[in-house]
């Protein structure tokens, strides 16, 4: 009886162990992308960068020469407004005030291209990343990838960020 007893403890002991490792084997895979940092760092990131930033300038210039043109006509009204007569000073303000609101509004449009065109080369790149993202979450087994802003604390183990971006770029590259 003593016998059967131990050999029965045993058992149970050797098949709680089984199922309580095959349990463990199967434990969830989880990685932490920062999404932030792909767009800074990954070639295409830089790249929208370099873009964003030559399509600023080019309308940074723009900007600069029509205010130099508003600053040359502001003297020039000053310097004759003593000769002109009443109607043609008040012409010439209101031409002044015309292109000055011009001035307004191109800014404000070119603001607005900026914004837009920012918006529209990250939308791309994020779309861009999350096919990778499923790549990599489809053949190295993970049950979910999430972004770090979503995330309050993981362990730097888990943060696949780095993965991501070496496959974007030859992705990137390739094209």
């Amino acid at each position: 009886m003593r016998f059967l007893t131990k050999t029965f403890s045993v058992i149970f002991c050797l098949s709680a162990l089984f199922v309580v490792s095959s349990f463990a084997a199967d434990v969830a895979k989880i990685g932490v992308i920062d999404l932030q940092r792909v767009l800074e760092t990954s070639d295409a990131g830089k790249a929208a960068q370099v873009e964003i930033t030559q399509k600023g300038l080019k309308m940074g210039d723009e900007l600069k020469r029509k205010e130099a043109e508003l600053v040359e006509l502001k003297t020039r009204l000053d310097n004759e407004a003593m000769v002109m007569t009443r109607v043609l000073k008040e012409e010439k303000e209101r031409e002044l005030q015309i292109k000055y609101l011009d001035l307004k509004q191109l800014e404000k449009k070119f603001r607005a291209d900026s914004k837009e065109m920012n918006n529209r080369l990250s939308e791309r790149i994020k779309d861009e990343i999350i096919t990778i993202v499923e790549e990599i979450g489809k053949t190295e087994g993970y049950l979910i990838i999430i972004e770090k802003k979503v995330v309050h604390y993981y362990p730097n183990t888990i943060d696949v960020t780095d993965k991501l971006i070496q496959k974007y770029n030859l992705k990137y590259t390739k094209k």
